[in-house]
């Protein structure tokens, strides 16, 4: 079956929560996070499993009629489209007729615009396989799943529109584009030379053309204090590999971070010198559609506003975000805030801070966490926990998602995700 809802939702089997559970969602709120009393992870079974059987039967003793002789295919796809996302996939499961109808172009297009959904998260449960659970915030629930690419939790991930990139984080060499809905992906082929040194990887969908491109920009150590950036482009309508520009860089270096903006790649890069007065951290731009010689150049950086770690760039439709831990020069390992700042014009300025009370409810937290976005959300995951804080651009408010059905089994299992959107249209 597929995309199960996590249990526990209520006593009457209804799912919806039951007043008991409603209390002890408001209680959260203001804690600490906990991982007890939930049932240890089990292997998720995916959205559209590739090897579900459906079939159409008639129920010959109690002389039950398919619905399909009854309703026409326009007035069945009216009324599957009118269901939640959530709903609309477990339809599809129901029989070959209504896995036809929600699969074919026709439902797909028109459901496209009918659809209001958010951004959902998806977080990894295992750090070998690609499972976990998918998190729903219009209906606060959680959803067992697998990803249809054998992916792990430390690859390099970008998404867009409802489409995910991954590439692996060791040899580099496997590349997946996929939409973690449907299940349906692609394996792209990589330049023959290898990605050594720092890499970082951006992805962007072309909403009109259903178009992509895939990013990779490598920072490699050459001499002293000179770093040799590159940009590698990969465009799916043209199905090939460029690598137009290559330059090198005196003390300062590219990082793990970039992302495609509006037809402009930024790079978050890291000053490598000692002059303790210069910028520790700025954001470098390539224009995708028509470079310049002021590309990637340290002349026209845009500054970040403060000593950041674990530093994150997003799009948020089409506005550059960045979040970051806000670090203490005299204990670098450790933070004393995360934050939220939107590029406006050649500044980035600060949006919001996590609110103190929901910032402890991480525990203790180092320099390093996972933030993600997409539309109006921004999702913040500390690695060594389940806790999920969630942004709200548009209302500007914090809060816990609703608790994650994992435990943790063992003081160093590790946790990530990342935000996507949820589209049934899109392909790979």
């Amino acid at each position: 079956m597929a995309l199960l809802p996590s249990g526990n939702l209520g006593d009457d089997n209804s799912g919806f929560p039951s007043d008991k559970d409603s209390l002890n969602l408001a209680m959260e709120r203001g804690k600490s996070w906990s991982d007890d009393g939930y049932e240890l992870n089990r292997r998720g079974t995916g959205v559209f499993h590739p090897h579900i059987k459906l079939t159409d039967i008639v129920d010959k003793e109690n002389n039950h009629i398919p619905i399909d002789r009854i309703l026409p295919d326009d007035l069945q796809e009216k009324i599957i489209a009118s269901l939640p996302l959530e709903c609309i996939l477990k339809a599809s499961c129901v029989c070959k007729k209504w896995n036809e109808i929600v699969h074919s172009k026709k439902f797909m297009l028109n459901i496209s615009n009918a659809l209001a959904q958010k951004p959902w998260y998806f977080m990894f449960t295992s750090s070998d396989e690609p499972i976990g659970y998918f998190y729903d915030p219009l209906l606060s629930k959680w959803y067992s799943s697998e990803l249809p690419c054998s992916v792990k939790h430390n690859y390099y991930i970008a998404s867009s529109c409802g489409l995910v990139c991954f590439m692996d984080n060791y040899s580099r060499n496997e590349l997946y584009v996929c939409n973690p809905l449907t299940r349906n992906y692609k394996k792209l082929e990589l330049l023959g030379q290898p990605f050594l040194g720092y890499t970082a990887l951006a992805f962007s969908v072309d909403w009109p053309s259903h178009s992509y491109t895939v990013a990779i920009v490598g920072s490699e150590h050459v001499f002293d204090d000179e770093w040799a950036i590159s940009i590698h482009i990969y465009t799916s309508n043209k199905m090939i590999w460029l690598s137009p520009m290559k330059k090198t860089l005196t003390r300062w270096r590219a990082g793990y971070d970039s992302i495609i903006c509006d037809g402009v790649l930024y790079v978050l890069v890291y000053y490598t010198g000692t002059d303790e007065t210069e910028d520790h951290h700025a954001l470098l731009t390539y224009n995708l559609y028509t470079p310049s010689f002021q590309d990637m150049s340290i002349s026209t950086r845009v500054p970040v506003p403060c000593f950041v770690t674990c530093g994150r760039l997003l799009n948020l439709d089409d506005k550059l975000v960045m979040v970051g831990g806000i670090g203490r020069q005299d204990r670098p390992g450790i933070i004393k805030g995360i934050c939220i700042w939107v590029l406006k014009g050649r500044e980035l300025e600060e949006v919001s801070r996590v609110p103190y009370k929901l910032f402890q409810g991480f525990g203790e937290i180092d320099d390093v966490f996972a933030s993600s976005g997409a539309g109006d959300l921004i999702y913040v995951q500390s690695y060594g926990a389940t806790a999920l804080l969630v942004f709200d651009m548009t209302l500007r408010q914090w809060s816990w998602s609703r608790k994650c059905p994992v435990i943790k089994k063992f003081s160093l299992q590790l946790f990530s995700g990342f935000c996507f959107q949820p589209r049934l249209e899109l392909s790979s």
